[in-house]
């Protein structure tokens, strides 16, 4: 559903399926824009953060938190934190929102 959405905005996406896909994707071809679910497979969504904060070649990358949980995010100092369920036209707002703002939200 968010990859059918954001490519009808005309937005490129690329999948990863679980954490260490996602890893592995940063590292050979950072993109614009990053929508992280927390729940990830194999790998958390919370590590993957941690690696890409810990390098200097995707640490600028603006990342969307997209959790079920109620958790405070607030120390991951992430741009924009989408808390489900999540329609496709709230995540495609966010995510234009994000890539034009360095401050973020949480929705």
């Amino acid at each position: 559903m968010f990859r059918t959405a954001l490519s009808i905005e005309g937005l490129a996406v690329e999948e990863a399926g679980d954490g260490v896909a996602a890893l592995h994707r940063l590292h050979n071809d950072p993109p614009d824009l990053i929508v992280l679910d927390l729940s990830l497979p194999t790998v958390s969504g919370l590590i993957v953060h941690q690696e890409i904060t810990a390098h200097a070649h995707t640490r600028h990358i603006p990342v969307v938190i997209v959790t079920g949980s109620s958790m405070d995010l607030a120390h991951l100092g992430v741009p924009c934190v989408l808390r489900k369920p999540v329609t496709p036209e709230k995540l495609v707002d966010v995510v234009r929102n994000c890539l034009e703002s360095e401050t973020g939200a949480t929705f």
